[in-house]
């Protein structure tokens, strides 16, 4: 072998030795790194470990410590809650004590008061109650005295500038309106050219008169009257048209029961078109527009309805007037015044038809044909079934009053005007310190005369206005009635 070769191997050698050497010392040095690390964890987790076991035990001291705290708190409630009660029951015992002195001191006062009543009773001659009863009286009268005062010191600051306007508008109102009236009867009589008539009306059997009775609704009463036929009925307008068609069937003189429907439905047809010419003229002479037709109609089926012997259609056109001179003379709107007025007495044109009173009846169908909400309320007040609400009620209800109570525009019977009469002086009898009374001008005035000893100048006003309350509660009457109480003093002396 060469000296290199033996060079080479040898260098060889060296070089496996020593990186067997490293590797080996490699493997040394990373187990000693992992046995390093290994520790560390062992440290790290075991250093974990008490700080849990610090923390927890911190936590425990903490949740002692407030516990602790707590109880204390406890025990200083507790404590302060025993001297609060302790207060308290020296409290209610102090209370008990003041309502016993308090019972015994009412107990005494209450006796005092008895000794002293008796007392006085026994001074005076007079129970309690008598003097109380005395009191009370002489405060009453007092205070009607000062309250009568009162109301004539008002009335007479206000009489003059407000009754004197009313008196210029009513009587303006009245004069301008120069209206005739028109009286109706609830029969009718049809006049017959001869005795004979009868029979034929009668028909065989009486067959054509219970034909007429059929086809109008209306009761024929054949008696002894001479040359004349009555016809009866609530409803005036059949009535109306049974007349004109025995007029009729009489002139013509074919009287059978086939004539007799033809001639009542010609008539009917005849009737509807008068009513509806009747209520267009009322319409235009008022000078309202705007009516709806079925309104018209109504209106015009007034002219066969009367009331107190009173035509409604003439009445209603008398108010509708009033109404708008009132309403121009208050500058207010006339149109409208003069559409309630006509428009008032609506519902006695269906109340033969419809239970209810006449203004309620009016008052729905003024509503259901398209009238405005305040001549819908003026018609439903103008009989006070409804509390009149405005300006436009007031005056259909005064012109209402107006025409229905002027001289001639409506009649009663006499029985029933005598008895009217005698209850209004009945009335007024009947009031303590009333000597005489007196119903004059047909029952629109009563006149009272008063003893001037026992009601005085003041209690004469208070008397007045009770009497007249008392009429308006008992008594039904057209129109108005004027109370007067007229109390004089006489001095009466002899010359011998």
């Amino acid at each position: 072998m060469t000296l290199i070769q033996i060079t080479g191997t040898a260098l060889g050698g060296i070089i496996l030795g020593l990186l067997i050497g490293f590797w080996t010392r490699k493997r040394i040095v990373e187990n000693q790194f992992d046995s390093i690390r290994n520790y560390s964890k062992k440290i790290i987790n075991e250093a974990h470990k008490k700080a849990k076991t610090i923390k927890k035990e911190a936590a425990l001291q903490a949740q002692e410590r407030r516990l602790f705290h707590k109880e204390e708190s406890l025990d200083k409630k507790t404590e302060q809650s025993e001297q609060r009660e302790k207060r308290l029951a020296k409290r209610e015992k102090d209370i008990e004590g003041i309502e016993a002195d308090l019972k015994k001191k009412q107990a005494e006062y209450e006796r005092l008061i008895i000794t002293q009543r008796q007392e006085l009773e026994r001074v005076a001659g007079i129970s309690c109650e008598e003097a109380k009863a005395m009191l009370i009286g002489s405060m009453e009268a007092e205070a009607k005295h000062d309250a009568a005062k009162l109301i004539r010191k008002i009335e007479n600051e206000t009489r003059e500038i407000a009754h004197r306007k009313a008196q210029e508008i009513l009587a303006l109102a009245v004069k301008r309106y120069a209206g005739d009236y028109v009286t109706e009867k609830t029969v009718s009589v049809v006049t017959l050219p001869n005795e004979e008539m009868k029979g034929r009306i009668i028909g065989r059997e009486g067959r054509n008169i219970r034909a007429i009775e059929a086809a109008t609704g209306i009761d024929i009463i054949i008696d002894d009257t001479p040359e004349a036929v009555i016809l009866s009925g609530f409803n005036p307008v059949r009535r109306e048209v049974a007349k004109i068609a025995l007029e009729r069937l009489i002139d013509d003189g074919r009287i059978h029961p086939a004539r007799i429907e033809e001639i009542v439905e010609k008539v009917n047809h005849e009737i509807e078109a008068s009513i509806k010419e009747a209520g267009e003229q009322a319409t235009f002479d008022m000078g309202v527009h705007g009516i709806d037709l079925e309104l018209v109609k109504l209106i015009g089926r007034l002219k066969y309805r009367s009331s107190y012997a009173q035509n409604v259609l003439q009445h209603s056109r008398e108010v509708g007037f009033i109404c708008g001179v009132m309403a121009s003379e208050l500058g207010l709107d006339v149109k409208q015044a003069k559409r309630a007025g006509l428009l008032h007495d609506i519902g006695k044109a269906v109340d033969h038809e419809i239970e209810g009173p006449h203004a309620f009846i009016g008052a729905e169908l003024a509503k259901k044909y398209g009238e405005s909400t305040e001549v819908v309320h003026a018609i439903a007040a103008h009989h006070e079934e409804v509390s009149p609400e405005s300006c436009l009620a007031a005056l259909v209800q005064a012109s209402d009053t107006l025409s229905g109570a002027r001289p001639g525009a409506r009649q009663e019977m006499l029985e029933s005007y005598v008895k009217r009469l005698e209850e209004l002086e009945k009335i007024a009898m009947s009031f303590e310190g009333v000597t005489k009374s007196y119903a004059i001008q047909a029952g629109r005035e009563i006149r009272i005369i008063v003893e001037g000893k026992i009601v005085d100048d003041d209690q004469s006003f208070v008397l007045c206005g009770d009497i007249a309350k008392k009429i308006e509660k008992e008594l039904s009457y057209p129109g108005q009635i004027k109370v007067t109480v007229i109390r004089e003093t006489r001095a009466v002396e002899f010359a011998r």
